[in-house]
């Protein structure tokens, strides 16, 4: 007699998936994730690599909720706060397309704006905190870099409003704008950040050199999430690329990611070069170029009078299609420090905000900073995003 087969069942676990700024994400509180996954570790890596649908040799997460892209192939963890004043714990977790890992070196700047919308519809708020109508303020405790979110979410009739008529580029169609804080965002309570400095050299400006590459001018800040800041024009490109201009391009971008690794090298942030090709989301590297006309990916004409720069950036090794949150705080903390070369392509002097191009459009962001003597502290940047639910239910894992 034959023996039957038998087959792993599938586990049902609740999410939402979310839309938060321009990236998409899977959301779950943590008291709903399996107990072996609920501490970090291989367990909880295997099972949010499987729920995105990773490592994916074909390169593009079919059997995953995943889509494929650095904005796309996102995972969140919440939880109610451990901290005092504070309401949540907000944990983000990268999840590389074609490798088998999960990068928790960093936050996400875009998926911050939907933890607050997150927090209040999964029963995470103190219902006596949410106003009938109004803004409730969501203070939100980002787990990987250690600093404090402040997301003001709209509230119409109890209930978190989600439509609006708010447009952000980047993403289709309007929505309601959330208005998000990102506090002392300077990496000084990240045991990674090369002590945690906002310069890690003690430098707005230096001069990188990476064998067989070529020698550069940077800006290495750790504000929002550690990136490696160049001149466009040292890199052969004007700063209006759109994505096919990179992405399209295999030595570029294998010249980019080696620029990026020798920078993560002199920020502190590894050890060894190799480490590079396990930490993918930090540090992020973008080239600058001060204000032009060109066209953005939708077709819309970006005039060159409405913006102080433009600004490119890479997020897991490919140009990203409009622009990193955490990315958008290190450039508007640039922006207003003088000397960098974010501020140099803005023009110089002294600002409290920015408004860059993008490849999908611009993007107005503010910053307060101050300078202690030699050293620089930035105090908070801000900018406005927006988050929607697009699917709540379960996901099914195989067990």
């Amino acid at each position: 007699m034959t023996a039957t087969k038998t087959f792993p069942a599938q586990q049902r676990i609740p999410a939402t998936y979310m839309r938060g700024g321009t990236s998409k994400g899977v959301f779950f509180r943590l008291e709903d994730l399996p107990a072996a996954a609920q501490q970090p570790g291989p367990a909880r890596d295997a099972l949010l690599m499987r729920v995105i649908g990773s490592p994916d040799p074909y390169g593009k997460q079919i059997d995953g909720m995943g889509g494929a892209t650095s904005s796309t192939s996102k995972t969140v963890i919440i939880s109610r706060s451990t901290k005092p004043d504070h309401d949540v714990d907000y944990l983000f977790g990268q999840v590389s397309i074609d490798q088998p890992f999960v990068d928790w070196s960093g936050n996400c700047g875009n998926l911050s704006a939907a933890v607050g919308p997150f927090a209040i519809q999964a029963g995470l708020i103190d219902p006596a905190r949410i106003p009938d109508n109004g803004l409730c303020e969501v203070r939100i405790w980002q787990a990987n870099i250690s600093k404090t979110i402040v997301a003001h979410v709209p509230i119409t009739n109890g209930q978190v409003q989600e439509t609006g008529d708010f447009e952000l580029d980047g993403v289709t169609f309007p929505a309601a704008e959330i208005a998000v804080a990102f506090m002392d965002p300077a990496a000084d309570d990240d045991p990674d950040a090369s002590g945690g400095a906002l310069f890690p050299t003690g430098n707005v400006q230096d001069r990188l050199d990476v064998p067989d590459v070529g020698s550069f001018e940077v800006t290495l800040i750790n504000a929002g999430i550690p990136t490696i800041f160049l001149h466009a024009d040292a890199l052969g490109y004007t700063g209006t690329e759109l994505q096919d201009a990179i992405n399209s391009d295999p030595a570029a971008l294998a010249r980019l990611e080696t620029i990026r690794a020798h920078g993560a090298l002199k920020m502190g942030l590894i050890k060894h070069l190799d480490e590079a090709k396990t930490r993918q989301h930090t540090p992020k590297i973008a080239f600058v170029a001060p204000a032009q006309s060109y066209t953005a990916s939708s077709g819309k004409a970006i005039v060159a009078s409405d913006i102080d720069l433009v600004v490119r950036a890479l997020s897991m090794g490919k140009l990203h299609h409009a622009m990193m949150g955490t990315a958008a705080v290190a450039i508007a903390a640039a922006a207003v420090i003088p000397g960098t070369l974010v501020n140099q392509a803005a023009g110089g002097g002294q600002r409290d905000s920015v408004v860059f191009g993008h490849p999908s459009g611009t993007l107005r962001v503010g910053a307060v900073a101050e300078q202690n003597g030699e050293d620089w502290e930035v105090k908070q940047v801000t900018m406005s995003r927006s988050a929607r639910v697009l699917m709540e239910g379960w996901v099914r894992v195989p067990v």
